[in-house]
């Protein structure tokens, strides 16, 4: 065998040992646990999803907008968005508290957050009730970054993609019931009068009924999470001691040094192991990791933002016309899909092309999702309701699975930035942060700039498509800064 032939190519990318023949067993996933994970994870995307088949009517009808449809995207980009910047204000000190005090306790405070802001949100009869209530489900709930800490907790190298092919099974279900629910449930006394007729609670709180369904069901993962959820932080601060109504024991530093690894083995924690300072997070894997994770979700929150108000907007103004019910519907297929394709398909493709090529696949797959909503409307304008036309909005949707495969991705470079195991959260937080910011932006900006185009007709009224295209192109090049492979400690 001549040398040219056994020469490899080394850089700083490229692993100390070959992969191939010494690939490690996969560890089993603890599914007791990690099925109470996805469940209770499921009540962020149904109380979330739920709004978004009614949102524009609800607009119309608290009347703010004085009759005006070109400002209905304003507003409901304006609730949308709301949620993710009082979000962003407490994710990092939520998940920064979850390294001290145990994920348990945080988890059980965002779930009553939820389900409390979504039956203010159901009561409101202002615009100004519904700012309050977005806010408050903002500001209470910081689960989403505590919950994949918690996931990475169980996992190790061998069996971290598999744990987030199943992570989307949540938010899938959450995407398919949530619109359903949201549709098919709102001004129920005129969609079921043998029902809900003589009602005249329902009558007075037309989206009650919707909201209230979550709101119930995120109680229930309440008391599951209470009952069943184990904590998976060896020794968490007691909570007496981290509010300052009990004082530290002389003993349980030393405690917290020589407790028990995750894995029940004996190990002495050391020094390293314990949470970091803030700015000791601010590596540059960490700030990679974050600004991709960013970029992807200003990109997927655009179009998940402007997807439900172009379906609604008349087909004159640019959008397809379509009432909250057939809204709803539309956006329950997604779910259906993103779970099953996930569930069955993304730990192979992760492992097969790479982390980082899949994550580039999902962020290029928008442009066609974009350039998709100005060809819908013009065929819906020349052809009418035709079947080419639901062929186009289901071949839509389709393709919006394949942006959803970047966040398995994604996900995963997260977990191997984080400096040391004990700052999970913390890194977590981040990095949820940074994704709070751009989702607080992206609906306000995107409804707004939709608007902003039927109202001027700028470019036919298909300005935001360009727009949003260029900001596929520069997430992109985010994209390419990412190792080829997944880092490792």
């Amino acid at each position: 065998m001549t040398a040219s032939t056994t020469t490899r190519t080394v850089d700083e990318e490229t692993p100390l040992l070959p992969e191939n023949g010494l690939k490690k067993k996969m560890t089993p996933l603890p599914w007791g646990q990690f099925s109470l994970v996805l469940f209770l994870q499921l009540a962020e995307p149904l109380t979330s999803n739920v709004i978004y088949p009614f949102a524009p009517q609800l607009i119309r009808d608290l009347g703010v907008t004085n009759g005006d449809e070109s400002k209905v995207g304003h507003y409901v980009g304006m609730l949308q968005s709301l949620f993710f910047l009082t979000q962003a204000c407490t994710i990092l000190h939520w998940s920064r508290i979850s390294d001290s005090i145990g994920r348990k306790p945080v988890i059980l405070t965002g779930l009553f957050g939820l389900s409390l802001s979504m039956y203010c949100f159901g009561l409101s009869k202002t615009f100004w009730g519904l700012v309050l209530s977005r806010c408050l489900n903002g500001a209470l709930n910081g689960n989403i970054g505590v919950i994949k800490s918690m996931m990475a907790e169980m996992t190790d190298a061998t069996n971290i993609s598999t744990a987030f092919a199943y992570f989307p099974i949540a938010w899938s279900t959450g995407s398919t019931l949530g619109p359903i629910i949201g549709g098919s449930l709102s001004h129920p006394v005129e969609r079921f009068p043998d029902l809900f007729g003589n009602n005249e609670f329902l009558k007075k709180y037309p989206y009650f009924l919707p909201c209230a369904v979550p709101a119930t069901f995120t109680l229930v993962a309440w008391t599951v999470t209470y009952l069943f959820l184990k904590e998976t932080v060896p020794y968490p601060q007691p909570l007496a001691e981290f509010l300052g109504f009990k004082k530290q024991k002389d003993g349980s530093k030393a405690k917290a040094k020589t407790a028990q690894s995750i894995n029940g083995s004996d190990d002495v924690l050391p020094e390293a192991e314990k949470p970091l300072p803030l700015l000791s997070l601010l590596t540059p894997r960490v700030i990679i990791a974050a600004g991709n994770y960013a970029s992807l979700s200003l990109v997927d929150i655009a179009f998940r933002a402007i997807q439900p108000l172009f379906l609604s907007t008349p087909v004159e103004l640019g959008g397809l016309g379509l009432p909250p019910a057939d809204i709803g519907n539309l956006l329950s297929v997604f779910g259906i899909l993103n779970g099953v394709f996930q569930v069955f398909f993304f730990a192979k493709i992760n492992d097969t092309w790479g982390s980082k090529n899949l994550f580039c696949f999902g962020i290029a797959s928008a442009i066609p999702l974009f350039a998709s909503f100005p060809l819908i409307n013009m065929m819906a304008r020349y052809e009418g309701y035709g079947v080419w036309i639901w062929v186009a909005v289901y071949a839509q949707i389709a393709t919006s699975v394949a942006l959803s495969l970047s966040y398995g991705a994604i996900f995963i470079f997260i977990s191997a930035a984080s400096p040391n195991r004990a700052s999970l959260g913390a890194t977590n937080g981040l990095s949820q942060m940074s994704v709070s910011i751009t989702r607080a932006i992206g609906p306000a900006a995107a409804n707004s700039l939709f608007s902003l185009s039927i109202a001027h007709g700028y470019l036919g009224g298909y300005l935001v498509y360009y727009i949003l295209l260029a900001v596929v192109c520069v997430s992109l090049v985010f994209a390419s800064m990412l190792p080829r492979h997944v880092w490792t400690n």
